[in-house]
């Protein structure tokens, strides 16, 4: 009996330690998947970004889940779990880091947002369906109208805005103006009070803010901080300090200067590459020239898609060839192909991709100019890096493994997205990708496009270069078309990416190449065992896939310290 009994405790023993460890390696998992619930939850009741209350709100939800973690023994956890926590812990304090920069802007343009904080007041009544005052609504509405008025004479009366404090106003101004939409959606033609009382002074308020809004921007432009140009390219360059932020949250412990100078490291290499390529094709140093060949051999009107296909099956059979990386057959069959609109060529003058790859070519409505650039500019040797790059084994593929493992991580940086994609043009180009000299130049085309980007986005975030500046920079050192590269730097300036997107390509693919080397040079694994790893482990930043890879020590004060650049 004894024996049988101490038989028990020892299985009840071994059931605890298990259940506890098994519990620890839930942990990070659970409460990642929780959070993105929560946090949905929260940004789909307050739906007004700006507004103080939805600002305070998120704060506390941001510091209440890091308690949560603070609580967790962090020796205890799995180093994938040590992994979810610390990069979990970066991004509740980037995010509460961006709150605290949004409540400075806020105090700083008081005076030119507060005199409408009524409208919140009405649009949380709404939330709950309360019975609305119309009569009283309306009132308020035409008050407010002529005071925005009054606010417009204030503000050509006063010193300009600066940059910063004239974004917040004006993304609280459209906050205004989604709150008012959403009582007249609510109320409108539901309430017949409402309907008689509102129907002028809702709209006579609409219009009022938008011409508010275009005040401020008036207002606005003589007092940015970027260098004046004939671009007609208005972005908003960061400066130093901010870059300096972005890199830590990124785990990039080099700063803006190495990171250039890294840039024209490879910059070199390309160039070597380039004029060895160009001499091939009898042009001698006059790579430009050879360029130029490479350029004419677009295909015929109507024939890009063609094209396309052919590059697609001709770099995974070479992939496939080489056993570089797992694929699976529904990432093969589910990815497909649209044509971009010529309005969104102008940000996009190289077609895009994913499980859907958006071909950028003219249309019959483009001037004979703009035509010849994109033809030129998408010819079939500089596709042939990017027909990969978007799709399989890079952007389709990402998409398609990220949605079915680790899809609880939610720490998604262009270090990986862009970077992993660029990673396979290095990968496809050192194993013979390229057939002969104009292949090569296409793909070092692209190459040395990826390096000008970290030199252009930081010289331009540094204050130091103008968008005009950019340009220049792209036709003269790179070779792009003129109208290619305004629309390249107007996408990098002015189509939603973060300040460190553009460099993120060349300084992720660095990295996972590093990591590669590493990996697979020492034998721990094979170069497919390597690739289908990372895809498995979804998006993060390299320095944190590389403890898990390598299961690299990890503190609960753990900081970026990996120089991967040799």
């Amino acid at each position: 009996m004894k024996n049988h009994f101490n038989k028990i405790i020892l299985l009840l023993s071994v059931l605890m330690f298990l259940q506890y460890h098994s519990n620890a390696q839930d942990k990070m998992p659970q409460i990642l998947q929780h959070f993105q619930a929560d946090k949905g939850s929260l940004e789909r009741f307050y739906v007004i970004d700006m507004s103080p209350e939805k600002r305070g709100r998120m704060i506390s939800f941001y510091k209440e889940y890091l308690g949560k973690i603070k609580d967790l023994s962090f020796k205890s956890l799995s180093q994938s779990d040590k992994v979810d926590y610390l990069l979990f812990k970066n991004q509740l304090e980037a995010n509460l880091n961006d709150l605290s920069i949004e409540e400075t802007n806020y105090q700083s343009s008081k005076n030119w947002v507060d005199f409408a904080a009524v409208i919140y007041t009405q649009e949380q009544s709404r939330r709950r369906g309360a019975n609305i005052n119309a009569e009283q609504t309306a009132l308020s509405w035409n008050k407010l109208s002529k005071e925005i008025q009054q606010k417009i004479s204030e503000l050509n009366r006063s010193a300009n805005i600066a940059k910063a404090s004239s974004m917040h106003i004006n993304r609280t101004i459209r906050g205004y103006k989604k709150a008012i939409k959403s009582i007249n959606d609510f109320y409108n033609g539901y309430d017949p009070m409402y309907s008689w009382w509102t129907a002028q002074s809702f709209k006579k308020l609409d219009s009022s803010l938008d011409v508010y809004q275009q005040a401020i921007v008036k207002k606005t432009d003589a007092s940015s901080n970027q260098k004046a140009d004939q671009s007609g390219i208005v972005g908003n360059p960061i400066g130093a300090e901010a870059i300096e932020t972005s890199l830590h949250n990124a785990f990039i412990p080099y700063n803006a200067q190495e990171l250039i100078k890294i840039a024209e490291k490879e910059f070199a290499w390309c160039d070597k590459e380039m004029l060895r390529a160009s001499r091939e094709l009898g042009f001698g140093d006059n790579w430009k020239a050879a360029l130029e060949k490479v350029k004419n051999t677009y295909v015929p009107v109507g024939k890009q898609p063609e094209m396309i296909m052919d590059l697609y099956n001709q770099s995974i059979d070479f992939i496939k060839k080489n056993d570089m990386i797992t694929i699976p057959p529904l990432a093969e069959e589910t990815w497909r192909m649209i044509m971009m609109t010529p309005k969104q060529q102008l940000v996009s003058p190289f077609f895009l991709g994913g499980e859907t790859l958006m071909i950028s070519y003219p249309t019959d409505e483009m001037d004979d100019d703009a035509k010849l650039m994109s033809m030129r500019g998408n010819n079939p040797h500089f596709s042939r890096s990017t027909v990969h790059h978007e799709l399989i084994a890079g952007h389709h593929l990402e998409g398609f493994m990220n949605d079915r493992y680790k899809s609880y991580r939610s720490f998604e940086t262009p270090f990986w997205t862009e970077g992993w994609s660029l990673y396979w043009e290095f990968e496809l180009w050192d194993k013979g990708f390229p057939r002969n000299a104009e292949d090569r130049i296409g793909m070092l085309f692209w190459r040395m496009h990826r390096c000008a980007r970290i030199i252009f986005s930081l010289n331009y975030h540094l204050e130091k270069w103008s968008p005009q500046e950019c340009i220049d920079f792209l036709v003269d050192r790179v070779g792009h078309e003129r109208a290619n590269a305004e629309g390249e730097v107007r996408r990098s300036f002015t189509g939603g990416y973060g300040p460190l997107y553009q460099l993120a390509y060349m300084i992720g693919a660095l990295q996972i190449r590093a990591l590669k080397e590493e990996v697979v040079g020492s034998g721990k694994m094979s170069l497919k065992q390597f690739n289908d790893a990372v895809m498995k482990e979804n998006n993060m930043p390299i320095e944190m896939l590389r403890a898990l890879l390598l299961k690299s020590p990890l503190t609960e004060d753990y900081k970026s310290q990996w120089r991967f650049y040799k």
